[in-house]
């Protein structure tokens, strides 16, 4: 899947025509310790969609120094981002969510800047499992994390055995696993939808090169914009849920 860098650009774009090419290739490779590691058009996309993000945060920064009482131009955009994901954090995690703000904030960001990348003719970053597993991972561990801190074992137990009495284990083996796969629901669930609608823009811009001008831009709409979207909230959404969850009544 990872195959040498001859092409670099056109390994990194998704160029139309029928030698466009969805896999990840390697761009060059190093030594370090006795082994190779390849850079691959995964690393690229990240640094890519990362240098976004920076300047924007530079620029946002820079903005809010020198806020006005009155916002406008590109002040307005800034509060109203940070209005957005602070209400939807809050709304669904109500008190505890100024504490999950950031993270929630930054993932979601992050992702959907991902998604959308696939607009400029880029590989998303996000349909390579090697990305959407650690962040998953991430809020794995953040979910835990949370429920160890509010909850005691007692109720843990408890909640594992259920919908049994606690002295009747027989349902937390499937608790168990139900936990455990958490990260690799959340991870699929984003990596085979962005990888999806990634496949089929492809195979349309190679099978219909000739006549794949301006309708592909619906099919763009939905699989870039429409999607990406969904699926940017989707994540952020059961990640919010699992940790309110976690935390439990105590809050």
């Amino acid at each position: 899947m990872i195959e040498g860098g001859e092409r670099v650009q056109s390994s990194i774009l998704l160029s139309s025509g029928a030698d466009i090419d969805i896999m990840v290739h390697g761009l060059f490779s190093y030594e370090l310790f006795g082994h190779t590691f390849w850079i691959t058009t995964t690393h690229v996309s990240l640094l890519i969609v990362m240098a976004i993000l920076i300047g924007f945060s530079v620029a946002a920064n820079r903005a809010m120094k020198h806020a006005s009482e009155v916002p406008g131009g590109f002040q307005n955009v800034v509060e109203l981002i940070v209005e957005k994901l602070d209400g939807m954090v809050r709304g669904v995690m109500g008190k505890s969510g100024s504490r999950f703000v950031n993270y929630v904030g930054t993932i979601f960001i992050f992702i959907l800047i991902s998604n959308l990348s696939g607009l400029f003719g880029l590989r998303p970053p996000t349909a390579d499992y090697g990305v959407t597993f650690p962040l998953a991972l991430l809020s794995f561990i953040l979910i835990h994390f949370n429920q160890f801190k509010y909850q005691s074992p007692k109720e843990i137990w408890t909640d594992m055995c259920s919908p049994l009495p606690p002295w009747l284990p027989i349902w937390f083996p499937i608790n168990l696993i139900s936990e455990i796969a958490v990260p690799i629901s959340l991870s699929l669930r984003l990596f085979a939808n962005v990888l999806s609608g990634t496949i089929i823009m492809a195979l349309i811009y190679a099978l219909l090169s000739k006549v794949a001008y301006f309708w592909p831009g619906a099919l763009h709409a939905y699989f870039d914009v429409f999607s990406g979207c969904i699926q940017t909230y989707v994540f952020c959404m059961l990640t919010m849920t699992y940790i309110s969850n976690a935390i439990g009544e105590e809050e």
